[in-house]
């Protein structure tokens, strides 16, 4: 009974996480800074594919203990080619509203940081943002405000950082002094990040974290998590993001829990993963899609360097789709865990890998 115990944990005990040495011939090693970002021509060049030589054969196999169905009715899209169908983005901010629906474009929810950053023409400098309501919780400070005063929490991706007590007032602040000075997509591991903001004086530096502080009432902290799970939600805009995100979340949260990784919505203990409802990402007709920024240290929060580590945020953002409750299990164990994508061909969007330099865009 113990030897079966022990090799049912041994499922869930990652391999080596995918090294770029384990990347095609050519690709920079541990240590290395990329120096220049490329497109991977195909699904499988992106990330690392599960093997079952390598990772067992249980990447070959769905969940055999799922009990959890989508309804009869969940019709979606199997013929497309999907990979390399989205547009590439620089970073990514979410934004607690407490909700996991909103109205159909989250631009035209009234009094909201959304609003403020969509409407108020606030586009960062160092590239394309990617904006998204989410279910994350609202301070109490929220409930004491009149709408459009109202302060949130923001979540930055890939840099993992949290800004505290953001107001629509305060949405420039953000962008300037957090987006704008945030590593990208596209910037490699380990380089340094400069603030891309332009000034009046171009030999003029741009501000420190301490002068910042002097600048702006927003301040920010390191993200907790090791990774987030970032699920569409919205059923305004289609009725199976509503169906499927809890569904996904249950399988989720179940198979983190086996490993003590699971962090609920207001559980910030150092490490774990994270799960957030977002709005639409588009391609709903591939539902369900799920986005997952990882850091390339599952343990960050327990090196000496914690400060450093935490500084450099996602290494990954991988995006699937065709996502289905049963698939759950080897996302945890390959995708979350290790960086490697078990269904390239079946189920990958795109993404970003800051370690080797290849994007899908």
């Amino acid at each position: 009974m113990q030897a079966f115990i022990q090799r049912g944990r041994s499922f869930f005990t990652p391999t080596p996480s995918a090294t770029p040495q384990d990347s095609p011939k050519g690709s920079p090693k541990v240590g290395d800074v990329v120096e220049e970002f490329k497109q991977a021509p195909s699904a499988d060049t992106l990330f690392p594919k599960t093997d079952p030589s390598v990772d067992g054969e249980e990447c070959l196999h769905d969940c055999a203990s799922c009990t959890v169905k989508y309804p009869a009715k969940f019709d979606v899209d199997q013929e497309d080619n999907m990979y390399g169908n989205i547009n590439g983005w620089s970073t990514h901010v979410l934004v607690a509203t407490g909700k996991t629906d909103w109205v159909r474009d989250v631009a035209d929810e009234e009094g909201s940081v959304m609003e403020a950053i969509e409407k108020g023409g606030l586009v960062p400098s160092n590239g394309k943002l990617k904006l998204s309501a989410s279910n994350m919780p609202v301070p109490d400070e929220y409930h004491y405000h009149e709408s459009g005063k109202q302060p949130t929490t923001v979540l930055v991706l890939p840099s993992f950082t949290i800004v505290d007590h953001v107001t629509p007032a305060l949405a420039p602040d953000l962008i300037k002094y957090f987006v704008n000075r945030s590593p990208t997509t596209t910037t490699a591991l380990g380089a340094v990040v400069e603030s891309t903001e332009e000034t009046e004086n171009a030999e003029q530096p741009s501000p420190s974290s301490e002068d910042i502080q002097s600048l702006t009432t927003l301040q920010s902290r390191p993200c907790p998590h090791s990774a987030v799970i970032l699920l569409c939600s919205h059923r305004t805009r289609d009725a199976r993001c509503g169906q499927s995100a809890p569904l996904l979340r249950k399988e989720f949260e179940r198979h983190l829990r086996h490993l003590g990784l699971y962090r609920d919505l207001d559980d910030e203990r150092p490490g774990g993963v994270g799960i957030y409802f977002i709005n639409h990402v588009g391609g709903h007709k591939y539902a369900a899609n799920v986005i997952v920024y990882r850091r390339r240290d599952f343990d960050w929060h327990k090196t000496a360097g914690e400060a450093e580590t935490s500084g450099e945020g996602a290494a990954q953002g991988i995006w699937l789709a065709r996502v289905r409750p049963q698939d759950c299990e080897n996302i945890i164990r390959y995708t979350v865990l290790q960086g490697k994508v078990v269904k390239p061909e079946e189920q990958l969007r795109g993404g970003f890998d800051r370690a080797t330099g290849l994007t899908s865009w």
